[in-house]
């Protein structure tokens, strides 16, 4: 189905926000839990799928509730709708520092793969689904697993990822990433796994046992802070059980760990 053609507004840096502008009928579907704030006459409803095949049958929702299950998504969308005249505002917010990318399917080949958590909303009418690596290598150590998810549609959709984010426009060349780092690519880019260089640069170069080589022709996008590595980050520098948070990070506040032992 046609997606409906909604407009927007970026606001922040860090910790962005988008505001997206609805025309009376009108609706917007995000994932569940990251609506910020709406304006009165926008409505709001929790469903079994993102509604671009409205004549789905009970079955073919419960398959679609089993994927992103698999994925580890919420297994609900909410659809927020304008009931009322005039031009009403939703925002959604990221749930951890990054940017919001916005996507224009139509422009995209109506088709964008991305990691199975960057979804934040889009137009209604866009298809949401899963898709599995086809290598075993690439599903083991991707960094993603096995599971992506794919926005299809004409409309517009937006995704999130951490820190800064690149855009590559690839003509057969060939790019290697970390492999957590990839945010999204549209069709027309394979996606595959290598081994980091020799035995000696897999164990010691910092770099991870393996990269994902990007090639052929499209759009790749990059993301600096994985959500992953930032959670790692925090886990290592949090105070330990029964351990005090002060001066975590100083000489003097080693010094006291050691004294305390």
């Amino acid at each position: 189905m046609k997606s409906h053609e909604i407009d927007y507004e970026l606001f922040g840096d860090d910790m962005q926000i988008i505001e997206v502008e609805l025309d009376y009928g009108e609706t917007v579907v995000a994932e569940a839990g990251a609506m910020n704030y709406m304006e009165d006459g926008i409505s709001f409803e929790t469903k079994m799928g993102d509604g671009s095949e409205p004549n789905q049958d009970f079955f073919g929702q419960l398959l679609n509730m089993g994927k992103r299950a698999i994925s580890g998504e919420s297994l609900f969308l909410t659809h927020f709708t304008n009931n009322s005249s005039g031009k009403k505002r939703v925002a959604f917010a990221a749930p951890y520092p990054g940017k919001i990318i916005p996507l224009d399917l139509a422009k995209l080949g109506n088709r964008f793969t991305c990691q199975k958590d960057a979804f934040l909303c889009a137009a209604y009418g866009t298809k949401l689904d899963i898709t599995f690596t086809q290598r075993l290598g690439t599903g083991f150590f991707g960094g993603e697993g096995f599971i992506l998810e794919t926005l299809q549609g004409d409309g517009k959709a937006f995704i999130h990822a951490g820190g800064t984010i690149i855009e590559k426009r690839l003509q057969g060349q060939i790019i290697r990433v970390d492999t957590g780092c990839i945010v999204g690519f549209t069709d027309g880019i394979d996606y595959s796994i290598e081994r980091a260089g020799n035995l000696k640069s897999m164990v010691f170069g910092g770099e991870g046992l393996f990269l994902a080589t990007l090639r052929g022709t499209g759009t790749v996008y990059l993301q600096s802070l994985p959500f992953s590595r930032l959670a790692d980050r925090v886990l290592q520098h949090a105070p330990r059980v029964g351990g005090s948070a002060r001066d975590e990070g100083s000489l003097l506040g080693g010094l006291g760990r050691i004294f305390e032992q």
